[in-house]
């Protein structure tokens, strides 16, 4: 009677990864040659786990990445590609993300520019940093519809407080006024305060044409490029490689 008003009152108190593991310590006689320090820091643990698998779980439902299973571990380091690795190893420290420093990728179609911008917001979600990806076209129709339905100051604030921000197929078609607006906005609310991934097949010197007027141009790009780690993948399209194999 008294173990079961304990778990109830470890689930009342949203105590679930505690209460996992009292059950599983009732349950096993091996845990009874533990002192009270040890099985008390062993529940301590589970719930701390069983929080953080948790935080992981929504993080990732928010982030909404376009390859959800993509992860550093799985990079092909094919040599066509010319993957920079010293660098792919100094961004897997996440410190860019600390740092507040900015990524471009960019390359023809299908070298893997999405996957690798996935795969880097996964590991800085492994460790317990926020992201959200948008492909650029997606971003520029949520900007407008919430600038119509009144949201648009808040979700301006939302993009600014998460700590990666990923956008896809950036600059592969000119941009409107309000979208230059947009950008500019986002970047600047960004700029020196969090981390923000670009994918493009155009270089980054090509960039201001998209853009559209010089003044904003420089404003974004410098923004953007100025604190810039920048990573250019070679080779032939990977999607048809794949579609060769099948």
């Amino acid at each position: 009677m008294m173990n079961q008003q304990t778990m109830d009152k470890l689930k009342e108190m949203r105590l679930n990864g505690l209460a996992a593991a009292w059950l599983e310590q009732q349950s096993r006689p091996d845990y009874g040659g533990l002192g009270f320090d040890e099985r008390l820091g062993l529940l301590v643990d589970s719930e701390w786990m069983s929080r953080q698998n948790a935080r992981l779980k929504r993080n990732l439902k928010e982030a909404r990445l376009k390859l959800g299973s993509a992860c550093l571990e799985d990079l092909d380091y094919d040599d066509r590609r010319e993957l920079d690795k010293p660098l792919i190893r100094q961004l897997a420290t996440c410190n860019w993300v600390a740092q507040h420093q900015n990524i471009a990728i960019t390359g023809p179609t299908g070298t893997g520019k999405s996957f690798l911008a996935c795969a880097l917001a996964q590991h800085a979600l492994r460790r317990r940093y926020r992201a959200i990806y948008r492909r650029t076209s997606r971003l520029f129709d949520e900007l407008a519809l919430a600038r119509a339905d009144g949201t648009y100051a808040r979700l301006l604030a939302k993009l600014a407080r998460v700590d990666v921000f990923i956008l896809d197929d950036w600059a592969m078609a000119p941009l409107g006024p309000a979208e230059r607006k947009d950008m500019s906005e986002l970047m600047e609310d960004r700029f020196g305060e969090r981390s923000t991934i670009l994918t493009s097949q155009r270089p980054p010197e090509l960039w201001h044409d998209q853009i559209g007027d010089p003044t904003t141009a420089d404003a974004i790009c410098d923004r953007m490029l100025s604190q810039c780690h920048r990573l250019m993948l070679k080779g032939p399209s990977r999607r048809k490689e794949v579609a060769s194999q099948t």
